[in-house]
């Protein structure tokens, strides 16, 4: 086979929705997105999902779809100049998308660039990527953009990519290949299509032209660990790693903690990826049990942004084992949860006048904070008048956990509310 020919993946990249395997909430007969395409009624959009999922593919297939001019820059190596170039060039055409890989690798300064040619129409923007745009997206842009989620694909999206390019790609239609077992290639590739295909293309030119290819899983570990790094901060290890780096936090296990934060440093994973599902965690799984540990957490990401590696790792070691021996408590968490439910359920409901603001005389007639009872002119700092709409009025969102620092809590709420909450 001629090794320099366009890589499988990219040979067998689907042309239209129907080909895409997998993402059906997003392009599924009546979806959304695959609404607002059939439309040509595109917004400029945010997809953010694991890598090989198809991010890349559906802005293809939008700008195919559209016969729309389609200009493409990677976060990784283009700059202010080219995003400026790119709106310059799209301002003489019409309806033009510009499609950004790895957009969170964008600084402010770059996002901003592109906020008037969006605001304008002068593009329509479709970024891609890994990272959660709620922290990697500045807020102006992230506003003007609908934001995608993508789902990892399953077993059987997986299986059938590589059914299908065994039997379609006319390189591959070429040998006799015998798919016998998939796990390996499927954990190795974590679940990205393009790794995936690459994979099997990877494993098929390892095979004398005479022979059949038998793919089993052996033949794929022996492949791959001649050419392939088994930590990828892209692929499925990023997400395992980190999930097992959470789950031991979490745990109050600090050795399994620091083992897989060490797995981590050593593939080079982000600082700022790590320390911000420290941060997250501190309130999640810890929260009020030990207030200590969001400050910490805080320090660590603030800490870690400035110095880097290598001197990073003790600082986030420092964290994951204080995190992982603190007490645990998740009731913060639950107490959102269950007050967001709330709100879904009952709506916008009134705020009570007596806690309404009144700036204005005219509020004032309206009885806007009429009966309010200021806290400190009251015995221990405190009344008992209701501060929630009358139709939830003494529901407990908040149940303190049991640790030693909740329970001071939950005695201290007790003594206050003994006549409405029961903690």
């Amino acid at each position: 086979m001629n090794v320099s020919r366009v890589p499988l993946a990219e040979r067998l990249r689907p042309q239209t929705l129907d080909q895409l395997v997998g993402q059906k909430h997003l392009t599924g007969k009546g979806s959304i997105l695959r609404s607002a395409i059939e439309q040509g009624k595109v917004p400029s959009m945010i997809l953010w999902g694991p890598p090989g999922t198809g991010k890349t593919t559906i802005a293809n297939i939008i700008a195919h779809t559209l016969h729309v001019p389609f200009y493409t820059l990677s976060a990784i190596s283009s700059g202010v100049k080219d995003v400026r170039e790119a709106i310059e060039e799209a301002k003489e055409k019409e309806k033009a998308i510009l499609f950004i890989d790895e957009i969170h690798r964008f600084n402010k300064g770059q996002q901003d660039a592109l906020l008037g040619a969006v605001e304008k129409g002068i593009i329509t923007l479709i970024g891609a990527t890994t990272e959660n745009p709620s922290f990697e997206v500045n807020s102006a842009l992230l506003s003007r953009c609908q934001v995608y989620v993508l789902k990892p694909l399953d077993q059987q999206d997986l299986v059938q990519l590589l059914t299908h390019a065994i039997e379609k790609d006319e390189d591959l239609k070429k040998r006799k290949i015998n798919l016998k077992e998939t796990e390996a290639l499927i954990n190795i590739s974590g679940g990205d299509a393009r790794k995936l295909l690459n994979l099997l293309e990877l494993v098929v030119d390892a095979t004398p032209q005479k022979n059949d290819v038998n793919i089993t899983d052996d033949r794929v570990m022996e492949v791959a660990q001649q050419r392939i790094a088994l930590y990828d901060k892209k692929g499925e290890q990023h997400y395992d790693i980190i999930s097992a780096f959470i789950k031991s936090m979490r745990g109050s296990d600090p050795n399994a903690a620091v083992y897989w934060l060490a797995r981590m440093i050593e593939g080079g994973e982000d600082v700022k990826f790590i320390a911000r599902r420290m941060l997250i965690l501190a309130s999640e799984d810890i929260g009020n049990a030990n207030p200590n540990a969001l400050l910490l957490a805080n320090a660590t990401f603030e800490a870690v942004n400035k110095i880097g590696y290598p001197e990073s790792s003790l600082i986030l070691s420092q964290c994951a084992t204080y995190l992982a021996s603190s007490p645990k408590s998740n009731s913060a968490t639950v107490a959102i949860g269950s007050a967001q439910s709330a709100v879904r359920e009952h709506g916008d409901l009134p705020v009570p006048l007596h806690i309404r603001n009144a700036p204005t005389q005219l509020m004032k007639r309206l009885d806007y904070g009429k009966g309010y009872e200021y806290s400190h002119n009251y015995e221990n700092n405190f009344s008992t008048q209701e501060y929630l709409p009358e139709e939830i009025k003494g529901t407990a969102f908040y149940d303190p956990g049991h640790n030693a620092r909740e329970d001071e809590l939950r005695k201290f709420l007790r003594n206050l509310w003994k006549e409405k909450y029961k903690y």
